[in-house]
This record gives C-alpha cells, structure tokens and sequence, in this order.
C-alpha cells in the first residue's frame, strides 16, 4: 500500500535516485527538501527519500566487526524526511497533454533515449560484425568491475554498489541498440538480459543493506516519541521506525516498482485516445443522436452515463469507449505497478475520468497536525496547519475491496482496487512474471501489517473490521511469500522461481547468507557451467558481503573465487587474476596463483604477471618456487642408478622445465632460490644423459648470481656465514660447472681425435710430375698430422685436466654439501649420492679412453691410484661390475706397456746380471 508521500512521512526511504533515468541525471549533490518547502514529488508515493550514507570497506574478516566503524563518522542516514503535501497531491489536476513525457513515441524515442546516439550507434554497428555481438560488448565489464573494486577498496561501500549499476547500465543502453538491429531472439538479447537482472539485484542489495547497516547500529529507535493514537500517520510512521520487517518489506516493493518504472520506457502500447477531455464520447454521440431522431438502438447501450451506470444497468458503452476504457484500465494498472499513483490519476483525468483519479486519492493517512500535542503547546496565535489525508478511509478501503471482487469489472480494474485495499486475489490474475507476483504479495503484506497496527493501537476505521477474516487475520512473513510463488500455478511464475538471479534475489531480500551459499556450491557443482557474468556477479556479492564483515561459510567463498579465477584465466584476462586470488587465504592463493602461472608462456606476459602479484600483495618469492617445482617434478622418472651412456635428446617437455627457470630470474631477491632450483634441474638432466638441455639451464643463470647472494646476505646486516642451504647451492652449482665443463672437453677431445688427417694415396705412376704432386700432397699431410697432434695433445691435457677437477673436487669431493647444518633434505641427498655413482665412474672411463688412446697408459694406471686412494675413496662409488671392467681396461694398458718392453706399471725393465 501507498502510505504517505506528501500526507506520510513515511519512515520507508526511498532513494530519490532509485530509477535509471534519475542517476543518470544525477551531476552534483543531490539536495533535499527542507520541511515546509514545495517539492514537486517525482517518486512514488509513501516513500521519503533517503540519503546515500558513505559506507566504509573494512578489511576481510570472517567475523562480525563493529558495525558502527562501518559508517563514516556523522554520516548516518534519518530514517526519513519530512516531505511536505506537493500540489500535485490535490485533485486539482491540470489539463496539460503530460502523456508524451511518460510514454514515448517511436519517434522522440529515438531523439530521447541515450542508446541512440551517435557514438552508441557507430559502437553498436561495430559489435554486429562480432560472432558474439553481446558478449563483446559486455567483455570490458570484468575489468571494468575490478577497478571499481580496487578504487573503493578503502572508501564508502555503497559508493561501489553505486558504480556496479552506472557500469551495467550503460553496457545495458549499448546492448538495447545492439538488440534493436540484430533481433530480440539474438544472443545478445540474452546477454542483456543477464545485465539487467544484475543490475535490479545490486540496486536491491544497496537498498537493503542501507537499511540492514543502520539497524545493525541501533539507529532504529526514535528517541523523539510522539504520543500514540493522536494520528494514523504518525502510528504508522512510528511503526515503521521499529519494524525492521515492514520497513524491508517497504523496500523491496520499492524496488520492485522502480524497476517496472524503468521499463516503462519499453512500454509499446502507446496511449492514444480519441477523445481528450470527454469520458465515452461515442456512448455520448450515440445518445445524442438517439435523442435527435428518437430511433431506439439497434443494440443496447447505457441510457445515462454516470460512472457507476453501466453496472447498474447492466448495459454496454459502445463498442470503441469500451476499447478505450480496456485500455485505460490496462495502463492505469502498469502505472500502479510502477508506484506512479500521481501520474495514473493525472492520466485518468486527462481523458475524462476525473472521478477515477479521486478514487485512487484515497489510501493517504489521515492527520491533523492542529491536532497533535505540539500543535496544543504551539502559541493560540499560531496558524492552522493544513490536514492531510482521508478522514473516511475506512470506507473508501472497503469500497476498493468490493470493487476488487466484482466480476464484472474489468480484471485490469478489480487489479487496480485490490492493490490499494490488499485484497491479494484480483492482483494475481493480472500478475505474469515473478516481479508481479512479489510485488503483489509484497505490497499486501505490508498493507495488512500497517492496518494491523492501526487496529491494535485503537486507529483503526470502524468498517475496515467488515473486512474478511483471511485478510485481517493473515499472518504474512517474507518466508511465506517466497513459498507461495514456490508453489504458483502460473507456468512462468514457477519456471522464474529457479532462475539464478531471482533466487539470489529471494536470498538477499530473507537476508539468509547461508541458504545463498548452498545455493552457490550446488551450481557449482552442476554439470551446467555458469554464465560469465553470473560468476562475476557471484564472486562481487561476496566480496561485499566480506567488506561488511559479515560471516560467511569459507569453503564456499573459496570455490566461487577459484572458479571465477579459473574463468579469468580460461578467457586469457591475464591482469584480472592477481587481484582475485589475493581474496583467497594465503596458502592457497600461492597455489592457484601459481597454477595460473604455468600457463602463461608468452615471455612478454612473465614480468607483467609477477608485477601484479606484488601489488597484489601476493607472496611472488612461494609462488615462483612452486611454479618451478611444480613444472620439474612434472613426469618426474625414478633416479636410479643405469647404464645409460648415449645422450639423450632434448625432448618438449624438458624445453618447458628449463623454460620455467625463468620466473626465479626476474628479481634478483630471488637468486638464490633460482640457483637451488636449477641444480634440481639440473640433477635430472645430468642423471639422464641430457647434457646438452643441462647446459642450457647452465646458462640461464646469471653469472654473477653467486656474488649477487652473497651482496644480498651482506646488505640486510648480516656479519655471520651464508645460511647452509644457499652456500651448499652455491658449491653445487660449482660441482655441476666442472662438470659439464669436463664433459665439453671430452667431447671436444672426440671430436678431434676422430677427424684425423687421411694419408694421401701415392699414384701408381712413376712420372716425374706424379712423384713431385705426391711428394707435396705427402708434406701437407705431414704437416696437417703434426697440427692435429699438437691439437690432440692439448685437447688431451685439458680434457684430463678437467675431469681431474672432478674426480677430485676441492673440499670433500664432487656433490658432497661443505655444511651439514642444513634442514635435511632427502631427496636431494639422493639425488647427489645417485649421480656420484652415476657421473663419477662415467668420467673415470671417459678419461681411462682419453689415456690409452693417447698412448699414455702408465698415466692411465696411475688412474688407478687415484681411485683405490682412502684419501678419496673413489672406489666406493663403482658399482662390483664397473671395478670389474675398470681393471679389464686397466690391463689393457699393462699389455700394451709390456709389448712397448716396460714392465706392466710403465717403468724401464732393469737388466738381469748373471753371476758365474
């Protein structure tokens, strides 16, 4: 029911900029009236107007805060404003053609209407050459989203809420020119249907939780009371002030009008009627001319035309008045649909029928403020005050309410009266869509709850009591209203119930967090994958819901994030993602962050990527460790000792793991963790026979990494040694570089020793110019093999040199850590005592080969020193068999020392002295 705009300070306050066409208008401040001052009231009646109250984001908490350091200090909203009786709200209704301003013609549509220009158009043009023309439109919506989330992070909440709807609708307005040209059965109708529905429920939210913030803080209370029963008015105003309930309800019919209002733009059937000023002119034409000719009608029409008369006489108007009337009727109702009481009236009296328009003035409250104890207190000289309201709404409701169930009205009719006398029935059968029917169960509730209160504080109208007994005696709760339109036998009623919109709807407006969380996880585990922009719908409701500091179920909060994340990185919305993961709790906001990392592979993106995690405040130094284990450890084969000795070829796979080295090479903070990283590595490719994708991870780390560790160590203050674990990768860093230097040399060495200089052939012919060619072809032979000799004997000497430096690295031997003071780990401990057995007798063979192919094979048994020595222990890293095939060779070299005529270790044989 309408209570109060102008005769009700209605304690509802409803936003004077609620409607699309008002915020779009909206360029400075809105101000508010004053008490006393003429206001030309635009909104609907019984609603005051409430002020945007600056709500401030708090940090996230899964607990409740204290609420009042949610508002900013002095910023709270009254619960309303006086706003004084307009002129308009007297029947004193001007004649002036108003219609046009309420429904627009096709063609001041296209000159009003802000899709329409130019820029929208060439911009709508554009997106129809699109495979998705809504979907493209709408895409700059989730970035667009974020930065309005970042820029109110720390300012007033409801400011955002604000920014939401403006960043909607203005992608609705590009969409509606869109739909226009490319059909109403497009998919981008669907998507602006999806936009619209978003829109409605932030508008709803803003509502709501104003109201829900407020009372959280205790502001509900009038400190001021006014003593009871001296007014219907001020009974009702005081009912809303503490009813939490009544006042929401107030609400949510507020926002189910302002958005029919918003549609009334839409509305196509244009009110057109032949008759201006007159009430059934072809009824009254046609009893003109009766009256002329005195010929009786052919078919019977009213005699008198009073408005009451065609159901007294039962009798029809003519053919063209009642087409008019069904009309009328039908646009009236739209118009109470809409909360634009004033405007129908103004419509009613437009075309003729003034006496309708006082029939819709009647719901207002009745009050006397000469009456109240103020007025007695008030100086005798003191003016009267103007009355307000219906003295006999008592009888005017009843009235209504006959009128409501009389059959033989129009249905549009009985829907007119029955929505200002509560009766639920007759607005039903006029309802088509969920909104209808909410509003019209909305709008009985709380009419019944007002005339309740009415009676139980001795206000109540004498013949309001002839009511029936369902309607006085009603018990209506928001709960039951959503379980009677679950039950609706309206097929698009109950189909609109599970859309996903209106059940998120139904949750706010209950206020049941929990049951909208359930909803959450059980459409997230259909097999059906959410709309995009349902998703990041979802995701920015809850991160309200966290900055209010309202308690919520965790799990569920983290799935609907990680699936908007997942979503964010499925449409490559590369710097969208950061700021979504960082809601997520710190340990799993590393994971995903670096899950989302792996994919990214373009190396232009890595730097940008990482950057965004540091303003993100997400931990960059965890997530880049795990992005790296999580790629190395990918296919990770079994490291045991084999007998592989071929080199294996780089595979795609191995590419990915030494391309992911990378991310730990953008900071130098982070060489450190780079240079473990790439040992592990590194380790794999070694045990493997991979040296050349070793080397190639070799060379991704900077050279100065180990001066840059130690810098860092040094630059925080620290006077102490290096913590084991970066000094124990540093010498393994080393123990890799000598060896794959080692391995480089040798396979220098081969390539060497197998391109000899081939002996040239001599021609078989004696001629002297035949012996000349082969005498010069044997000198440059000659000389070719001595510098290949030379060469080798170098390569030899360095090759030697280098896997010596191996055998026997400095300080302990080849892959053992220098500290032991280190956390324990066991399988890098592992790993390095595998490729001792694996690397180390490799190496011994390979320069075993070098030696004897040298012909040095005395140095080649003092190999065997080396090995065999307790100061190395060499020997404990060959496998039985690889000592058996050691010594194998190692005897080869004996019988070659031996056919040279030295003894088997290589010295000259002393000659035997006979004695006679």
């Amino acid at each position: 029911m309408d209570w109060g705009q102008g005769e009700l300070l209605s304690p509802v306050v409803r936003d004077d900029e609620v409607t699309i066409a008002a915020r779009r208008r909206r360029k400075t401040t809105v101000a508010f009236p004053s008490p006393g001052s003429p206001v030309l009231s635009t909104v609907t009646p019984a609603r005051s107007l409430l002020r945007n109250t600056p709500l401030f984001r708090q940090a996230v908490t899964p607990r409740v805060p204290d609420v009042s350091s949610i508002l900013a200090p002095g910023g709270r909203t009254p619960r309303y404003t006086h706003t004084p009786r307009n002129a308009l709200s007297s029947m004193n209704l001007d004649d002036s053609d108003w219609t046009n301003s309420v429904y627009i013609s096709p063609v001041s549509g296209m000159e009003n209407t802000s899709f329409f220009t130019d820029d929208i158009t060439n911009l709508s043009s554009a997106l129809l050459k699109e495979d998705d023309p809504g979907e493209a439109a709408a895409a700059s919506l989730f970035p667009e989203f974020l930065t309005s989330f970042l820029k109110n992070s720390s300012t007033a909440v409801f400011e955002l809420l604000e920014d939401y709807q403006l960043l909607l609708q203005d992608k609705v307005d590009v969409l509606q020119s869109v739909v226009l040209r490319a059909g109403r059965d497009s998919k981008t109708a669907g998507v602006r249907w999806l936009l619209q529905q978003e829109n409605c429920s932030w508008r709803l939210i803003t509502s709501l939780y104003r109201d829900r913030v407020q009372l959280a803080l205790g502001d509900d209370i009038m400190t001021d009371m006014v003593v009871p029963s001296e007014s219907e008015k001020v009974v009702v105003e005081q009912l809303f002030q503490r009813d939490a309930v009544i006042r929401q309800s107030q609400l949510v019919v507020d926002w189910l009008e302002s958005i029919a209002k918003d549609q009334i733009g839409d509305f196509s059937d244009n009110i057109e009627y032949y008759a201006k000023n007159v009430c059934w002119e072809n009824t009254l034409h046609a009893l003109k001319l009766r009256r002329k000719s005195g010929a009786s009608f052919t078919i019977p029409l009213v005699t008198e035309l009073d408005p009451d008369a065609p159901l007294r006489q039962q009798r029809p108007l003519a053919n063209l008045d009642r087409e008019d009337d069904a009309r009328l009727l039908k646009n009236l109702f739209t118009l109470i649909r809409a909360g634009m009481t004033e405007e129908a009236q103004r419509l009613c009296k437009r075309c003729g029928q003034a006496w309708r328009a006082a029939t819709l003035e009647g719901w207002k409250l009745y009050h006397d403020p000469n009456r109240t104890s103020e007025s007695r207190l008030s100086a005798a000289s003191a003016e009267l005050q103007a009355v307000e309201g219906n003295p006999q709404r008592g009888i005017w409701k009843v009235c209504c309410w006959r009128m409501a169930e009389e059959e033989q009205l129009n249905r549009y009719e009985r829907a007119i009266y029955a929505a200002l006398s509560g009766n639920l029935k007759p607005i039903l059968a006029v309802c088509e869509s969920w909104e209808d029917c909410v509003w019209a169960h909305f709008r009985v509730m709380v009419d019944s709850l007002v005339e309740k209160d009415l009676m139980s504080s001795g206000m109540a109208h004498q013949e309001v009591e002839t009511l029936p007994r369902e309607y006085l005696e009603a018990n209506w709760t928001m709960e039951k209203v959503f379980e009677e339109l679950q039950a609706s036998e309206l097929k698009r009623v109950f189909e609109e119930t599970s859309e996903h919109y209106h059940v998120i709807q139904k949750f706010v407006i209950l206020g049941d967090l929990d049951g909208l969380l359930e909803e959450f996880s059980d459409w997230l585990t259909a097999s059906k994958p959410l709309p995009s922009h349902l998703l990041r719908f979802m995701t920015h409701l809850l991160l309200f819901y966290r900055s209010l500091g309202l308690a919520l179920k965790e799990e569920v909060c983290v799935d609907v994030l990680k699936a908007y994340v997942s979503l964010l990185i499925r449409d490559r919305q590369t710097d969208l993602v950061a700021s979504y993961v960082s809601q997520l709790p710190a340990e799993l906001a590393t994971v995903q962050y670096a899950a989302f990392l792996e994919t990214v592979s373009q190396p232009e993106l890595r730097p940008r990527c990482l950057q965004l995690a540091t303003d993100a405040g997400l931990d960059v130094a965890a997530i880049t460790k795990l992005v790296v284990e999580t790629v190395r450890e990918t296919n990770e084969t079994e490291f045991t000792h084999h007998n592989q000795t071929l080199e294996m070829g780089t595979t795609k796979e191995d590419l990915r793991k030494i391309d992911v080295i990378d991310w730990l090479l953008f900071d130098p903070a982070h060489r450190a963790e780079s240079l473990k990283q790439s040992n592990a590595i590194m380790r794999k490719f070694l045990a493997l026979q991979k040296h050349d994708a070793a080397k190639v991870v070799f060379s991704k780390v900077p050279e100065d990494s180990m001066r840059e560790i130690y810098c860092q160590w040094s630059g925080v203050g620290q006077t102490t040694a290096l913590p084991a674990e970066d000094e124990n990768a540093i010498r393994e860093h080393l123990c890799i570089r000598a060896y794959l230097e080692a391995h480089e040399a040798f396979t220098d060495w081969f390539s060497h020793s197998s391109s000899a200089p081939q002996k040239p052939v001599p021609a078989s012919e004696a001629k002297f110019t035949e012996r000349v060619a082969n005498e010069m072809r044997e000198k440059e032979y000659q000389a070719a093999l001595s510098a290949w000799s030379c060469r080798l004997d170098v390569l030899t000497e360095d090759v030697k040199e280098r896997i010596y430096n191996v055998l026997l690295f400095v300080d302990g031997g080849w892959m053992i850590d220098n500290r032991q003071d280190s956390e324990p780990d066991s399988e890098r401990s592992h790993q390095m005592a595998a490729l001792r057995s694996l690397c180390l007798p490799r190496l011994s063979f390979l320069l075993l080969s070098v030696l004897q192919n040298s012909s040095r094979d005395q140095e080649a048994l003092r190999l065997a020193d080396i090995i065999s020595s307790d100061q190395h222990r060499l020997y404990q890293v060959f496998a039985k068999e690889e000592l058996r095939r050691f010594l194998q060779k190692l005897r080869e070299s004996s019988l070659s020392l031996l056919d040279r005529g030295l003894d088997p270790l290589g010295y000259e044989l002393q000659p035997c002295t006979h004695t006679h």
